[in-house]
């Protein structure tokens, strides 16, 4: 049978896409992917192999240096570069044989302000929320993050935006052919998880905050398995951290990203609890918080970090910083950016 030019550019673009997404979740790992001049040690390599001991490869092998505890460094002079990152290739011997990975390491110029852009900054900008635009204005702004949202295509290619249909399209109904025909109010494409990735990583001073959506289709394990291989992939764990309202898939990424920055969404966990199933912290809806004043001081005293959601008045605003939260996710950046210039 005889394929149309539209059929033979889906069946591309899922072989591109596809390919994108079936790379198996890495065997080794680092306990931090940052360096700075004050920051020589970047962190600890670690495999799901045992490993008898590490090599360095590549044309970066030099710039660093691995000790016998399996730490890793960087030369203090490769810090001064204006270089924003380097690759280096790592590779360990095992029983099985070579185990290699590449790791992107991230010079620490990120910004510690409080400040998450909810879906971007785009509400005083007049642009469309999570658009490649909406991130990149958050980046201008000088936000500490830039949150965003993520579904996965009936053919299983992951797409950015809030909810789960856009203008009457259901996201996980629809294959990635159709949705890349789609166009935000701005003119953009719908973008794709590997492009808003792609975008954030040209710079090192925003992180980017990554929801996973609660699937509808009871494919929430699945679409968790595939952001956390695409973050891999495309060697962005410096800049990602990951929230999400689905309790199991926040336990799913930690289950194979034992060091990522997980965050719940929900309210409906005490810190206790999210100490003891070893998530980084929480992210909740303000009122929840307001209820619960003591989880603030609780969460700190745990190490876990703390987050609002979404808060976009000035007295609330307000009061988060005076309780010295560590982060508040607003619809109006700019606002917020004002009160923490103070």
């Amino acid at each position: 049978m005889k394929k149309t030019l539209l059929q033979l550019i889906g069946i591309a673009f899922m072989a591109y896409y596809g390919a994108a997404v079936s790379v198996a979740q890495s065997v080794l790992s680092l306990s931090n992917y940052t360096y700075s001049p004050t920051q020589l040690v970047i962190g600890t390599i670690q495999s799901k192999e045992p490993i008898s001991r590490f090599t360095l490869r590549g044309p970066n092998a030099a710039l660093f240096s691995v000790n016998k505890a399996n730490q890793l460094s960087i030369k203090s002079a490769a810090t001064k570069s204006s270089e924003h990152w380097y690759d280096l290739i790592v590779e360990g011997q095992s029983a099985k044989g070579t185990l290699r990975d590449t790791f992107r390491l991230v010079k620490d110029e990120f910004i510690r302000n409080q400040v998450i852009a909810h879906r971007g900054a785009w509400k005083q900008s007049g642009t469309t929320e999570n658009s490649l635009t909406s991130l990149n204005n958050a980046v201008k702004l000088g936000c500490m993050g830039s949150e965003f949202d993520v579904h996965m295509s009936s053919d299983s290619v992951m797409f950015i935006h809030h909810d789960p249909a856009m203008d009457g399209v259901e996201i996980e109904k629809t294959s990635a052919a159709d949705l890349a025909k789609l166009k935000l109010s701005n003119g953009e494409p719908l973008p794709t998880l590997e492009s808003y990735l792609r975008e954030g990583m040209k710079q090192n001073r925003t992180r980017l905050v990554l929801e996973i959506k609660t699937s509808k289709t009871g494919r929430s394990m699945a679409l968790t398995e595939r952001v956390v291989n695409m973050v891999h992939q495309l060697k962005a764990q410096a800049w990602v951290d990951y929230i999400a309202f689905d309790y199991d898939v926040c336990k799913k990424v930690k289950a194979l990203d034992p060091v990522a920055q997980v965050s719940y969404l929900n309210g409906d966990k005490s810190p206790e609890q999210l100490a003891a199933d070893k998530l980084t912290g929480f992210d909740y809806h303000f009122s929840v918080l307001k209820k619960n004043e003591t989880w603030l001081q609780d969460a700190k005293q745990r190490h876990l970090t703390t987050n609002a959601w979404t808060v976009n008045d000035r007295s609330t605003l307000q009061w988060f910083l005076d309780q010295k939260i560590d982060y508040i996710t607003t619809n109006e950046p700019e606002l917020l950016l004002e009160l923490v210039a103070k």
